[in-house]
């Protein structure tokens, strides 16, 4: 969506609510777009700027101060639209990476990993995202800023966090001609600790993904 759609046209494109809208309006598009898998070859790659560019946005969100919205109750944004599809074509293409492992609270001492999926997290990722740019849409600019700055630090910015180093992970472990493991038969419904890990994880080499995944390691 272009500029002239999404904001109105007396707003300055270096407000700070137009860059953050851009931004994310950008990964919005973007990750739709990949999902649809007419260029598998570069999913992982792409998916690995997209995040890491949205993350620039969090960043500011919360760098900035507290954003008060203009009511004392949200607006109704209406229902929220269906992410079923996205999630399924994102897991059917990151299908040989999708699940990775991750640490919820690093600050939590002692915390076990957890499975986690790329998928599951961009959609919720979108979910959030989404959400605020009804509220843009409809000219509560501060409505939506509110609610961005409140879910990234209460749960887009760190889902969007653990994605961004799985996919940098993969990216890592083909650039590098390093074996990548894989949980195999591991599913997102399951604990495990540290010993579990090791055990479940497959030995799948790098070569049997750079391909799909369109990568290629460094020489």
């Amino acid at each position: 969506m272009s500029d002239a759609t999404l904001h109105a046209i007396d707003r300055d494109p270096d407000d700070f609510s137009v860059q953050i809208a851009d931004q994310i309006e950008s990964f919005l598009v973007a990750v739709t777009e990949v999902a649809k898998g007419d260029e598998p070859d570069s999913a992982v790659p792409f998916l690995l700027l997209e995040v890491s560019q949205l993350l620039l946005a969090g960043g500011r969100l919360g760098a900035h101060e507290d954003i008060v919205p203009d009511e004392p109750y949200e607006p109704d944004p209406g229902p929220e639209a269906d992410v079923d599809d996205l999630r399924e074509n994102l897991a059917r293409l990151l299908e040989p990476v999708d699940v990775y492992s991750e640490v919820f609270d690093p600050y939590e001492p002692r915390t076990a990993p957890v499975p986690a999926r790329i998928s599951d997290d961009l959609t919720d990722v979108i979910t959030d995202l989404r959400h605020g740019m009804v509220h843009y849409r409809a000219g509560r600019t501060t409505e939506a800023l509110w609610w961005w700055q409140f879910s990234y630090f209460s749960n887009w910015g760190s889902t969007a966090s653990a994605a961004l180093r799985a996919l940098q992970s993969v990216v890592a472990h083909v650039r590098l001609n390093q074996p990548l493991a894989a949980l195999d038969g591991l599913d997102t419904d399951q604990a495990m600790g540290d010993d579990t890990l090791e055990i479940e994880a497959g030995r799948v080499m790098v070569e049997e993904i750079s391909g799909p995944l369109g990568m290629r390691p460094v020489t």
